[in-house]
């Protein structure tokens, strides 16, 4: 009789077992993707938040390159004196200073992006310090238009680096 009992109650507690364990999986299951949906709104709205910051990064940036063009970066800093070297080392102070001034942009674009960036500021310095060291470069004058010749010839490096900045933006949308 006892036997017959225990059998009972075993027979009563699998109904409540199995009822206990589907319960735990569809909670936890629920639990899951509550936690992913809330991930998803949060990350969400953090985007909505970050893309201005993204956008005025990338805007500045792309201010940044065009203000180191070599063509307009020449018609905006005139030289002091007609001393050559003087000349190279305010272009190259000018762009440096610019680059400073962006520096924080590099938290909201890529990797990519601002190695690009980077590459089209040394660039660009180097093509000043090649052009000042060319013998028919002997006035500040004579520099800017050594620099300007070369820029017809061929793009500057801004130009590339200002591309890349528009396909990455397309990309963003």
């Amino acid at each position: 009789m006892d036997v017959q009992r225990i059998l009972d109650l075993f027979l009563f507690a699998i109904p409540s077992l199995i009822t206990g364990v589907i319960a735990y999986y569809f909670f936890k299951a629920h639990t899951k993707n509550e936690d992913g949906r809330r991930r998803f709104l949060l990350k969400k709205d953090l985007q909505v938040n970050a893309m201005p910051l993204r956008l005025q990064a990338y805007e500045r940036m792309a201010l940044f390159l065009e203000r180191i063009t070599p063509s307009k970066l020449l018609i905006r800093t005139a030289p002091l004196s007609s001393d050559k070297e003087a000349y190279e080392a305010l272009l190259i102070q000018n762009i440096e200073q610019e680059f400073e001034h962006n520096l924080s942009q590099q938290i909201y674009i890529s990797d990519e992006c601002w190695n690009i960036i980077t590459t089209a500021k040394n660039a660009t310095i180097q093509l000043i310090r090649k052009a000042n060291l060319l013998e028919k470069t002997d006035s500040a004058n004579r520099l800017r238009e050594v620099v300007l010749e070369e820029m017809i010839e061929r793009h500057s490096p801004s130009d590339t680096a200002l591309s890349f900045i528009k396909k990455e933006v397309s990309d963003i949308w």
